[in-house]
């Protein structure tokens, strides 16, 4: 199938069209009218460094529904410790830039500085989220991802302690499960998101709850001031693929 070369517009070819590993369309740019419709119709940027802009539509979608997490026995048994503090939009910068950072066996990242600029300005503008994890006050693991109507599309996730990125995840879900939100979108799959009760949808499945998810009013600006800040074990009293 061919992959469409993107005019300066905003806008996509029909996700139907993408090839069998997902692949939608190139070029373009990382202007936040951009990101928003992409996003808006179930499409994300994913390249590498000397790449042009790759853009991807998978088939079929890995997803999170809040109320499928799943929390392992030993997991519980961590968070009840409350040896971590679990904050929201207080380090989006920092959390972006612990994502970039190489992997093992893993040299390259795929968050570009112009993705890493992209992602910041949707940050100011009330879209894109971070939550992080501190040990004491050295920031022990996080994700980030953009937020629109009652969807959350994840972007990246790192672990500087283990099972920090889950306790990230499970804080963000916990959340949104209080604000009614339909899914986190974890794009395609992996084992780490899988152990959290990811699972696979088709792409017609995931258009009509994106369609449904942004009948809801996006939550914009900070979200550290709208939701206050606890610890993961506690109760919850207000409302490429992420990697571990």
């Amino acid at each position: 199938m061919p992959v469409f070369q993107l005019p300066r517009e905003p806008v996509f070819p029909p996700v139907q069209l993408a090839d069998p590993s997902g692949l939608l369309a190139v070029g373009g740019d990382l202007s936040m009218p951009r990101l928003v419709e992409a996003y808006r119709l179930g499409i994300f940027p994913w390249y590498g460094p000397g790449e042009p802009i790759l853009w991807w539509s998978p088939h079929p979608r890995f997803v999170l529904f809040p109320d499928e997490l799943k929390v392992s026995r030993s997991m519980r048994q961590l968070l009840k410790k409350n040896l971590f503090r679990v904050t929201f939009d207080t380090a989006f910068t920092s959390v972006v830039d612990a994502c970039r950072k190489p992997r093992p066996g893993n040299p390259e990242t795929w968050i570009t500085p112009e993705m890493r600029e992209a992602y910041r300005e949707l940050h100011q503008s009330g879209l894109a989220h971070s939550v992080e994890v501190w040990y004491g006050d050295t920031l022990a693991g996080g994700l980030y991802g953009v937020s629109l109507g009652g969807c959350f599309f994840g972007e990246s996730m790192f672990s500087g302690m283990s099972n920090t990125s889950k306790i990230a995840l499970i804080a963000l879900v916990r959340r949104l499960q209080k604000l009614g939100f339909l899914l986190v979108d974890c794009q395609v799959h992996t084992t780490h998101l899988g152990s959290l009760g990811a699972r696979f949808v088709s792409r017609s499945r995931f258009l009509e709850l994106l369609r449904k998810g942004q009948e809801r009013e996006t939550i914009r600006g900070n979200w550290g001031s709208l939701m206050k800040e606890q610890e993961p074990g506690t109760p919850i009293q207000n409302g490429r693929p992420a990697s571990g």
